[in-house]
């Protein structure tokens, strides 16, 4: 059946959408989605982590999505998945209320002669399209958003309000870019000239562009640098969230995900499959292996040749005890002169 998303469902309907295994009354409607707590006789739930177990037994929830491990306990109609949080994932699609956007270009938009558009584009109010853009086909640009000369954008992408892309940047197919992000501005390339007075800086004019694969999604105020001489490249199915910086000429392998306020110095190259918490900061010109970790705040100041889940920093304490780790922490190295002398002295 075709579904539409923000209405309801039976459960049947759903276990099928999502191939899984229905156990109980599948004839029951589902209006939306709700954690176990707060679910009323209305909502779907679902269980993926066991400390919430004892939830089962109280909430309200028309029905929810379980283990084989816990289908006994559950009381009410369930779905049964190996991996809820997968299926829950996979269900939110079906509930997505995201509006529609009419196959029409506003009258406001400003779009180039030299402009090629695919099938069923959309574009939005003060839109502006530049030289030579080239937009696949059922590509959405929302209001105020600018496609700079010469760039690309592949089939079903959509462009969030407010986006700006800059000149010779090119995006795969189904790339969502939200609001406020900004993609191809200039690198940070600058040379002192050696002068005291005057102009100290030379600006180091940046030639190349940006490469965005395909299944990417960049969130809000994001900013991604193009690259001094080569492209900055964004791999297939990278997620970006908002407030990361991707400085010029970095590469980041297929299926990585980067949280928010992410800073990422240049020429860096990240491996596939790779995870980077919040905050995390990445100094330039290293390397980073496939399916590495970084847990969030961590500062990365070196290649990393190894797979694995790597931190720095020190965790959360209490003012007054941190303030003396801190004092500690800059006596080290003279605690440990002071140790090499005794353990010189006790060998002698």
């Amino acid at each position: 059946m075709a579904f539409i998303p923000g209405q309801s469902f039976t459960l049947a309907e759903i276990a099928s959408a999502l191939d899984l295994e229905l156990r109980g009354d599948g004839g029951c409607n589902i209006f939306s989605i709700a954690p176990l707590h707060l679910a009323t006789e209305k909502d779907i739930s679902f269980l993926s982590n066991a400390k919430y177990a004892e939830q089962l037994t109280t909430t309200a929830a028309a029905a929810v999505i379980v283990t084989p491990e816990y289908s006994d306990a559950c009381k009410i109609p369930a779905l049964i998945a190996d991996n809820p949080y997968l299926a829950f994932a996979r269900l939110t699609a079906l509930y997505d209320d995201l509006p529609g956007q009419k196959q029409e270009i506003h009258p406001s938009a400003v779009i180039a002669d030299s402009a090629i558009m695919g099938g069923g584009v959309s574009i939005g109010a003060n839109v502006v399209i530049g030289e030579d853009v080239v937009l696949g086909v059922n590509c959405v640009i929302e209001a105020n958003t600018v496609v700079a000369a010469r760039s690309s954008l592949g089939d079903n992408c959509r462009l969030r309000a407010n986006v700006t892309i800059y000149h010779n940047v090119r995006l795969g197919k189904n790339v969502t870019i939200h609001s406020g992000t900004v993609i191809g501005s200039d690198g940070f390339g600058n040379v002192p000239t050696g002068e005291k007075t005057g102009r100290f800086w030379q600006k180091i004019h940046q030639l190349g562009g940006v490469l965005i694969g395909d299944d990417v999604e960049v969130g809000a105020n994001t900013c991604i640098d193009r690259g001094a001489l080569d492209d900055t490249i964004i791999e297939n199915g990278v997620l970006i969230d908002n407030l990361v910086h991707i400085a010029h000429g970095c590469i980041i392998g297929e299926n990585t995900a980067l949280a928010a306020c992410v800073a990422m110095a240049g020429s860096t190259y990240i491996g596939k499959r790779c995870t980077f918490g919040g905050g995390v900061g990445i100094a330039g010109h290293i390397s980073i292996a496939d399916d590495v970790h970084i847990t969030g705040m961590a500062m990365v100041t070196g290649t990393i040749k190894e797979a694995g889940q790597y931190s720095s920093g020190t965790g959360l304490l209490p003012a007054r005890q941190w303030r003396k780790s801190a004092v500690r922490f800059s006596q080290l190295d003279s605690m440990h002169q002071r140790l090499r002398k005794i353990e010189k002295h006790i060998e002698k």
